[in-house]
């Protein structure tokens, strides 16, 4: 009985903040690139799906059971994101709001730094202590960050890298209501280190003030193997 009310309790927490951000954010893009064409059959995506006729909609057009479930953490990061999404739930098109659900490992199970280039977060904290933060703009740079227990509630703001890492001795999880159907993720280590094709090690060198060798190290560790 505790847990299903803990669950209750989140959700209804998600479900009013989705309903504050929507009404306070426009609608974005909802995949990286929209390449305006004069011709519509040569045209691949639209900015959004398609809608069913109204008439055949039905209750699973609403519906994704299995968000209880914990998930395998057994990964070299120690953190599993699982998105409730519109190719999840086909009735969020045109929303503008997503759910996910984090599992974090023992001892600093960590979803890495990254960005939603179109969606807002606010996650709250189910079980496990977890250190959050977000970085802010150039020029500044600033760390915002903070220790978070259940219960406790944080925004992360569009565009800003952010994580969170687990920094307890037990299993975490949390729930994150996003302000867009279809978020996007750019995972700052991975877009860099494991792009594709690889980005000239020579241009990381000097981004990052690196040695060559150690950046050629980084890209083959995250999928690319050079000379």
């Amino acid at each position: 009985m505790k847990v299903h009310c803990s669950f209750l309790a989140v959700f209804a927490l998600l479900a009013l903040a989705s309903i504050l951000v929507t009404s306070a954010y426009d609608p974005s893009p909802l995949q990286d690139t929209c390449v305006a064409i004069n011709d519509p059959k040569t045209g691949i995506f639209v900015n959004g799906k398609l809608c069913k006729d109204p008439k055949f909609v039905t209750a699973d057009d609403f519906f994704y059971s299995g968000l209880n479930i914990p998930r395998d953490t057994s990964n070299p990061v120690g953190s599993v994101v699982t998105p409730v999404n519109v190719d999840r739930i086909p009735g969020l098109n045109t929303m503008g709001i997503s759910l996910v659900r984090i599992d974090y490992a023992p001892y600093g199970g960590l979803n890495a730094p990254h960005t939603h280039p179109r969606a807002t977060e606010i996650l709250v904290v189910l079980e496990g202590t977890l250190y959050v933060g977000f970085v802010t703009s150039n020029p500044d740079n600033r760390l915002i960050s903070k220790v978070l227990y259940p219960g406790d509630v944080f925004v992360f703001l569009i565009g800003l890298i952010h994580f969170q890492q687990n920094v307890g001795k037990t299993n975490a999880v949390a729930f994150a209501s996003l302000s867009s159907q279809n978020p996007g993720v750019i995972t700052i280590a991975n877009v860099i280190f494991g792009s594709n094709p690889p980005i000239n090690p020579d241009v990381l060198t000097r981004a990052f003030q690196l040695d060559n060798n150690v950046v050629k190290y980084l890209q083959s560790r995250f999928g690319w193997k050079n000379n």
